[in-house]
């Protein structure tokens, strides 16, 4: 999961941070200790170097931008090699061009590691520019499913409904 809030220890190392995707993989011993093998602070760098920030490995995630912040979210997510990464408003508290490059990186790791993303958001905008359907939402049921490029006024009209309307974008591996 990737969340809106990046919920990094801002006191760790954007590397420890990281490895703390690898929890459940590991001895709780090794965990409480941050004593992770060769194999898992490799993984951990590569998750860095995947999200563009292998270069902050040491530094500690509380000295990092937003943006950068969520790329940290995003490669301990990534660390623990999943099929899918459901994503909640993973933008919600960046600037333009940081939630930009957040959703255009999820879209890469989709397409290229084949990695699903599911993701919220409430900005259509951001959905059809990078979503490959759109899914909207109403009261917790589905008002419509579609490829983003049948997205058109008639189904944005559809989510111009009560408070609790959102379109989640899913882009497929």
């Amino acid at each position: 999961m990737v969340l809106q809030q990046f919920n990094l220890v801002s006191r760790l190392t954007a590397l420890d941070n990281v490895l703390a995707g690898r929890l459940g993989y590991v001895p709780a011993w090794r965990g409480w200790l941050r004593r992770f093998d060769r194999r898992d602070r490799l993984l951990a760098l590569e998750c860095l170097d995947r999200v563009g920030l292998l270069a902050h490995a040491s530094q500690r995630a509380d000295r990092l931008s937003g943006g950068q912040q969520q790329g940290v979210a995003i490669a301990r997510a990534l660390a623990q090699r999943p099929d899918l990464i459901v994503a909640d408003e993973p933008m919600a508290s960046l600037d333009p061009n940081a939630s930009a490059g957040v959703l255009e990186l999820m879209r890469g790791i989709a397409r290229s590691d084949g990695v699903g993303v599911l993701c919220s958001l409430h900005q259509v905008p951001y959905a059809t520019a990078y979503a490959d359907r759109v899914v909207g939402l109403s009261h917790g049921r589905i008002v419509f499913d579609m490829p983003t490029d049948r997205f058109d006024r008639a189904a944005f009209e559809q989510l111009s409904g009560p408070p609790g309307t959102e379109a989640v974008p899913v882009s497929a591996a």
